[in-house]
């Protein structure tokens, strides 16, 4: 039986003085990624760590594995998954706000910028704001039922708040315009595979 390794967790500057050393992994969404990344990293989104896994651990015989999302909270929650696969990874606390309020940039190559869309935590607040509205709108307008839509949407962000996870995340990241296209994780297991 084998142990899993401990996720390291690497401060902003102690991750930019051994980025070279790094496979970085981005798990957030590919227009999440678009909209800016650290810099060589590659697209991996946390929903398709597992079909990655054979490349993931071939770059951790290379070297250490960083892996990083919006604020590190699904960095360290695919740490803890590739953890469990025997993978040693380590996060950036803060994920990429803490690394671009600390002045450093962000790359957003030509070839992402025509996917450039919405943060998660963006699309999350519009799709519950819209909801809460809807079901306040139909709750006057058509029946007071309809004000238990609204109630749910308040229940699901104060559970998600508490658990430090997102529901409303996972089922918006199935959605087209938030799933990696074939190819580029194709070309991300690719890198990986050359790594």
């Amino acid at each position: 039986m084998t142990t899993s390794p401990t996720p390291a967790a690497l401060g902003v500057d102690q991750a930019r003085t051994r980025l070279h050393e790094f496979t970085v992994l981005d798990v957030r969404t590919p227009a999440e990624y678009a909209s800016g990344h650290l810099p060589g990293a590659l697209n991996i989104p946390l929903d398709s760590l597992r079909v990655a896994l054979p490349e993931i651990r071939h770059a951790a015989e290379r070297g250490e594995v960083l892996v990083v999302c919006a604020s590190g909270a699904r960095s360290e929650n695919a740490c803890k998954q590739l953890a469990a696969q025997g993978v040693p990874t380590a996060t950036l606390v803060g994920g990429t706000g803490a690394w671009a309020a600390d002045g450093h940039e962000l790359h957003r190559p030509a070839a992402c910028a025509t996917r450039s869309g919405w943060a998660m935590e963006r699309q999350v607040r519009l799709t519950a704001g819209t909801l809460v509205l809807l079901g306040l709108a139909l709750g006057v307008l058509l029946h007071p039922a309809f004000l238990l839509l609204s109630a749910g949407i308040a229940g699901g962000l104060v559970f998600s708040a508490l658990t430090d996870t997102c529901g409303m995340a996972v089922m918006l990241g199935k959605l087209p315009h938030n799933r990696p296209r074939k190819a580029d994780l194709d070309t991300a297991l690719a890198a990986l595979r050359a790594r």
